[in-house]
């Protein structure tokens, strides 16, 4: 998380004295109205989609579109102002909001213009979901998340965030937790949005080093290591033990250890192997002594004579470890121009929490398990209120305390501004329109 400034660290904290209630899906529709008219970060949000007002129709262009109460979905919505944007949130108090891309005309006009609509720029989009991990965690499943889980999506971001910096030189990712059990990383640099379809699958191509034969996942590094690969090695490896042999206990059982030969290639050294390790630990034992007893073996074999363990499976430690942990990327959510992605700040229906921005470089300070959900923040603003009676008491203009800055969500809203910020130094600013 970045610093806060002295102005922000002096700032009212949300005070929750008594206990916030529970999260009820069904007093959604009830509690939205509040959420959009008084915490929903209007004023960063619309800053960020106009880029600075750096290139001619970049907002009023943008596909917006929004799912209502009941699954009805409004497509080709877009906006010429800030203004405008917020009433029409304010108005329809959205389930989700999800951003496409920059169009060609007014997504809205797509009937009336012959050729039809056609995206000019978009954000390099990634999506990564816990769900993909499930063949490798224990401890949850499907669309639950714990701490033991995030450790995945922590590596994730660390490599995936390291990747876009140092081999394509991209500075402006926004990093958000979706809510319930995944991360999306918005790369808004100007290079990245106006990336064509070719490039955007050739940067999703190089990312994904996960190749997968009869279901089993694999990586491989061959006899020249590339500096991406040894780079991402270098994030995983401290941390492998405590996530796959501590926390999830991998390979405590058998079907664990499958696992484990069937990222081996070679049939005949998976074989040997497996008679090893069956000799070695007859029913089992816990993954940190299966993971040993690879280890030594996969090494005594490659110093014992010329073989497929000092040719073919010369790096299979190192590969074992870049499978399980390497980032799970949904490559066609990347590649794709059209793709709508959840909008930063919007209430995930199913647990009630915010779609908020993290700091990847803090992402090991991140617990998705303490983020707030609209029950809990609302209760906040409520309980400030209360307490200070600065809302019945103060005018109604700006300087009154911003209410996100009487909750829990205020730390998100920072790591926004604080991408916003650097983002804007790039641009000329031409005057905008509220």
């Amino acid at each position: 998380m970045p610093e806060l400034n002295a102005e922000q660290e002096t700032q009212p904290q949300a005070t929750t004295e008594k206990k916030a209630p529970a999260y009820d899906s069904n007093i959604l529709p009830d509690m939205l109205p509040v959420y959009y008219r008084r915490l929903f970060p209007h004023e960063p949000f619309y800053r960020w989609l106009n880029y600075g007002h750096s290139e001619d129709n970049i907002f009023v262009n943008r596909e917006i579109s929004f799912t209502l109460q009941d699954d009805i979905y409004i497509r080709y919505l877009c906006f010429e102002t800030q203004a405008e944007l917020e009433k029409e949130i304010c108005t329809r108090n959205p389930y989700k909001i999800d951003i496409g891309p920059v169009m060609n005309i007014r997504p809205k006009n797509f009937r009336t213009v012959a050729g039809g609509l056609t995206p000019v720029q978009r954000e390099l989009v990634f999506d990564i979901d816990a769900t993909d991990y499930d063949d490798i965690r224990n401890c949850c499943s499907g669309a639950e998340m714990c701490l033991k889980c995030w450790k995945f999506m922590m590596l994730a971001a660390r490599v995936l965030d390291a990747a876009l910096r140092e081999d394509f030189g991209f500075e402006h990712m926004l990093w958000i937790f979706s809510g319930r059990r995944g991360i999306h990383c918005w790369v808004c640099d100007h290079a990245a949005r106006h990336l064509d379809g070719r490039a955007r699958a050739a940067v999703a191509e190089y990312l994904n080093i996960l190749s997968y034969t009869n279901n089993a996942a694999r990586v491989q590094m061959g006899d020249r290591t590339h500096h991406s690969l040894r780079r991402a090695l270098k994030i995983v490896e401290p941390m492998f033990e405590e996530i796959v042999l501590e926390d999830q206990n991998l390979f405590g059982t058998p079907k664990g250890v499958n696992k484990l030969l069937q990222m081996v290639s070679d049939e005949t050294a998976r074989n040997d192997l497996e008679a090893y390790l069956q000799k070695t630990h007859g029913d089992g034992a816990h993954s940190k002594l299966i993971w040993e007893s690879f280890v030594r073996y996969a090494n005594s074999m490659r110093t014992s004579a010329a073989n497929v363990w000092n040719r073919k499976l010369k790096h299979i430690v190192e590969e074992v470890q870049l499978c399980l942990l390497y980032p799970r990327l949904d490559i066609n959510v990347t590649k794709g121009f059209n793709h709508l992605l959840k909008a930063p700040f919007c209430i995930h229906p199913a647990t009630g929490k915010v779609c908020i921005p993290f700091s990847a470089s803090a992402v090991g300070k991140f617990d998705p398990t303490t983020v707030p959900t609209i029950s809990q923040l609302l209760h906040e603003i409520n309980a400030y209120d209360d307490k200070t009676k600065s809302y019945m008491d103060a005018p109604e203009d700006k300087s009154r305390i911003k209410d996100y800055k009487k909750t829990s969500m205020f730390k998100g809203v920072v790591v926004f501004e604080e991408f916003l910020r650097k983002l804007e130094r790039n641009f000329k600013t031409k005057p905008m329109d509220f």
